[in-house]
């Protein structure tokens, strides 16, 4: 996942400490105007790099190449990309800035006795470190942000997606585990508790992933908070296919009216690519269970199995997910 790695940011306090502290190593290895252009070059160093990893360690947001619109969309609702790239810029300056005091000051701890060097290399520590201090904020927000985006779930947005929503109890994760024997294969939005339910089942060699998201997909949109609703907007860039599942006996603790009105918004949310309504527990239905308002595409049992392959492989029929071949010459 591309936030995953992303390094800790260090404070500026720390930055400036280490800096220092290995630019007095490296003046006590040499001696006179040596030792002075030798600790200005490594604290210029070590900040201008330092700052320069920190930008350089994160993708372009700029380009779909470097996040994919489903990670950027997530992003987003998270941390606001807007001002975590406003960061950057301002940490890249400060990089560029320290460069630009070593290549000022340089010149004049030449040719000038050990005095006069010694106080021009002061003179420099004390803007390198305010340089560093004025981005201090900034380096908060980006660590701030990493600690945020590196708990994003594990979802590869390249494999052809199916995205599983309905009410709780109606069978979701069940459905997940069944085809694909995911269980224990979950992992966490940052902003909520309930664990995102991932799996993957191949067909004719080609792997499919199958996502159940819990605390987003399973209530009206009016109930989602802002930060839900982004991520919902960002499944749009990922699923392929949606099951919308639904229980038309009630046992889940809904009635099927709302559940109908839940699946008729995400209807018309992912009006681009397919959504079946999934009718669960079949095995369970009584005379009138199944009306006419409910318009199932499919009716399964995933307690007994009863027409859970056919569903898989009608939801497979309808990506029509065809990979892209090496060019023959």
């Amino acid at each position: 996942m591309i936030f995953e790695d992303l390094p800790t940011t260090p404070t500026s306090e720390e930055l400036i400490d280490k800096a220092f502290s290995r630019a007095a190593r490296a003046g006590k290895a040499k001696g006179g105007l040596e030792a002075q252009q030798s600790m200005l070059q490594t604290a210029a160093n070590i900040i201008s790099d330092n700052l320069e990893n920190v930008v350089t360690a994160w993708p372009d947001f700029e380009y779909e190449d470097d996040v994919h619109p489903f990670y950027y969309e997530l992003a987003d609702a998270i941390v606001d990309v807007d001002k975590l790239r406003q960061a950057l810029s301002e940490v890249m300056w400060a990089s560029r800035k320290a460069r630009e005091i070593h290549e000022e000051y340089q010149p004049r701890l030449r040719k000038t006795d050990v005095d006069t060097a010694r106080k021009h290399r002061k003179q420099a520590f004390a803007r390198l470190a305010d340089i560093v201090e004025q981005v201090d904020d900034h380096l908060l927000y980006i660590n701030k942000s990493r600690n945020d985006l590196r708990d994003l779930p594990e979802i590869n947005p390249d494999e052809p997606t199916i995205v599983v929503a309905g009410y709780p109890n109606v069978g979701k994760s069940s459905f997940v585990n069944d085809i694909t024997n995911a269980r224990g294969e979950t992992a966490s939005y940052p902003f909520t508790t309930k664990g995102i339910g991932v799996g993957h089942f191949e067909r004719d060699h080609i792997r499919y992933q199958i996502v159940d998201t819990p605390g987003l997909l399973d209530r009206p949109p009016q109930d989602r908070n802002e930060i839900e609703s982004q991520a919902v907007s960002a499944i749009e860039h990922l699923a392929d296919c949606m099951l919308v599942m639904v229980d038309p006996t009630g046992e889940c603790g809904y009635p099927i009216g709302p559940q109908l009105e839940l699946r008729d918004s995400i209807s018309a949310q992912f009006e681009d690519i397919p959504v079946f309504t999934i009718a669960n527990k079949e095995d369970r239905f009584e005379e009138g269970d199944l009306t006419e308002a409910v318009a199932a595409d499919f009716t399964m049992s995933v307690e007994t199995g009863a027409n859970v392959e056919t569903v898989v492989d009608a939801t497979v029929e309808a990506i029509g997910y065809e990979p892209e071949l090496p060019f023959d010459g």
